[in-house]
């Protein structure tokens, strides 16, 4: 198993040697508006996946990935020869569909907070049920003590009980 800090070294190198040999080298019409956005390999060094965006619809990115696949030989010799390391490894290229990811998260995020502002604007014209206060207060039992106690208190009908 190689270093941690070689593998990322070799990743790094892998994306500036992969994106320099795709703008200048390669001449295939199929390849659209590309950009190299990482690059990952094992902790071998035998494996690299390389990721990328293309700016275009699905024609041009399954155009671009076509084109990737047939200049695969001449990037991993490139970058084999450019690493010096006793295998080239291979490479794996995988569409960063980041974008689709961000736009689908920006989607789910207005969904919510639409529905946040229905909760609360529902809430502003609710009513009680009931009364406002449904529970009895502590306030309100001495008030109604001291009313049964006047009611006590008042004399009889009927004349002074002297």
């Amino acid at each position: 198993m190689s270093d941690p800090a070689k593998v990322r070294r070799h990743a790094e190198r892998v994306r500036e040697l992969v994106a320099s040999v795709v703008r200048s080298q390669i001449k295939d019409p199929r390849l659209g508006m590309i950009t190299i956005t990482d690059a990952r390999i094992t902790a071998d060094l035998r494996d690299a996946t390389v990721f990328y965006t293309v700016l275009g619809d699905a024609a041009a990115q399954a155009g671009t990935a076509a084109a990737l696949e047939s200049a695969k030989g001449m990037l991993r010799s490139t970058v084999g020869k450019a690493l010096g390391l006793r295998h080239s490894p291979t490479l794996t290229f995988v569409l960063d569909d980041v974008q689709d990811q961000v736009k689908h998260i920006d989607d789910l995020l207005a969904q919510a907070r639409n529905a946040d502002a229905e909760v609360q604007r529902i809430a502003a014209r609710a009513e009680y049920a009931g009364e406002p206060q449904p529970y009895r207060l502590d306030e309100d039992e001495d008030e109604a003590r001291d009313a049964d106690e006047d009611a006590d208190e008042t004399p009889p009908r009927g004349g002074d009980p002297r």
